[in-house]
């Protein structure tokens, strides 16, 4: 188990490798120039030049690259001077003279707009996207799953054909255009009746400039956000949940006197979720990444909404952060799906995977 999960590991830094590689490679040829973003229109020749040489623009592509993978590698080597004293929150392994070998929190540099660091924005915003997710699968897993299994048990019943139907109808309709229906809907032609808002975030402030949490703002988000989620769990429980049913150990069950519960949830269900699991496991990883529609729909203060607004006004390290955060965040996750077929599925040898 301890030789899968390292090579899983492995992958994952290959794949996040690659993603830093080609996409600051993109961003980092963008005709854009970050002192002048920093400083504005006004800023003295100096003042740009000491910039640009500060963040490498004076160097060549591959120059800059090899210094932004370096910012955000765990483990570097800099060098023994204040700069990197102050730049970094680091251990120092072993000392190599005027450098060292460290290991380090992932330095994502600073904003150009507002000069705060990219990790503290992204340590603000990513929670409230979290929450936001993780909400949408949870209504997402929870109604897919009870759909597909009762339609699976009722194949070619009114109810099967209903859930087909509106299965597709969910997953055919984008997130962003769900949306903007529950707004208008919900949110502001019957907000008397639900007391929900076109638009709010889940942290607000109040009449005294305090920090408090709206949970009625997360409604409609998540619902936005889970609804085709919810069509495509739907559609994997049922025809696995079919397959399964049809499997002749599920016929031996029965045949042994098993109750009807226990056969379709600790033997057929549980059997059936492997597909299931990826589909829920992927959906949340995109979930986090495609709120960013939702999110601006709303003005839901979160990732999306904070990218979004980065890419608007070419904040490039702000930018490559949130990309990274989310490569990670599916190279996370696909490994934690890898682990967890070991335990769903008794077929899945970890020695042969």
């Amino acid at each position: 188990m301890i030789n899968f999960i390292i090579r899983r590991i492995g992958y994952g830094i290959v794949v996040l490798f690659l993603v830093v590689v080609i996409i600051s490679s993109i961003i980092f040829l963008a005709p854009v120039d970050p002192a002048q973003l920093t400083f504005g229109q006004r800023a003295d020749v100096e003042t740009m030049e000491a910039k640009k040489a500060d963040l490498g623009l004076d160097q060549p592509l591959y120059v800059q690259l090899g210094m932004y993978l370096r910012d955000v590698s765990p483990i570097a080597i800099l060098k023994n001077d204040p700069v990197s004293l102050k730049k970094y929150s680091y251990i120092q392994l072993i000392p190599l003279g005027q450098r060292m070998l460290v290991l380090k929190w992932p330095y994502l540099r600073e904003s150009f707009q507002n000069g705060r660091n990219v990790s503290a924005i992204l340590s603000e915003a990513i929670p409230l996207t979290l929450i936001l997710a993780l909400s949408s699968i949870l209504l997402a897993t929870i109604i897919g799953v009870t759909l597909g299994v009762v339609a699976a048990l009722k194949q070619h019943s009114v109810f099967d054909n209903i859930a087909m139907v509106v299965s597709v109808m969910g997953f055919s309709l984008p997130s962003y255009v769900a949306a903007m229906i529950l707004a208008l809907v919900f949110g502001f032609l019957l907000s008397n009746y639900t007391g929900l808002s076109v638009s709010g975030s889940l942290i607000e402030l109040d009449n005294f400039g305090d920090e408090k949490y709206v949970w009625r703002n997360l409604i409609l988000p998540t619902i936005a956000l889970g609804i085709r989620p919810v069509a495509i769990i739907t559609q994997l429980t049922r025809s696995a949940m079919l397959d399964v049913l049809s499997s002749d150990y599920i016929r031996t069950a029965k045949a042994k006197g098993l109750s009807e519960s226990k056969v379709i949830f600790k033997h057929a269900l549980r059997n059936a979720m492997n597909p299931v699991a990826t589909a829920i496991s992927g959906w949340f990883a995109a979930l986090l990444a495609g709120a960013f529609f939702v999110e601006n729909v709303f003005n839901y203060s979160g990732l999306g909404l904070v990218t979004v607004n980065a890419l608007l006004t070419f904040d490039i390290p702000l930018v490559l952060g949130a990309v990274l955060f989310t490569a990670a965040i599916f190279v996370l996750i696909n490994i934690l799906v890898d682990v967890m077929y070991v335990f769903l599925d008794p077929r899945v040898k970890v020695g042969g995977s």
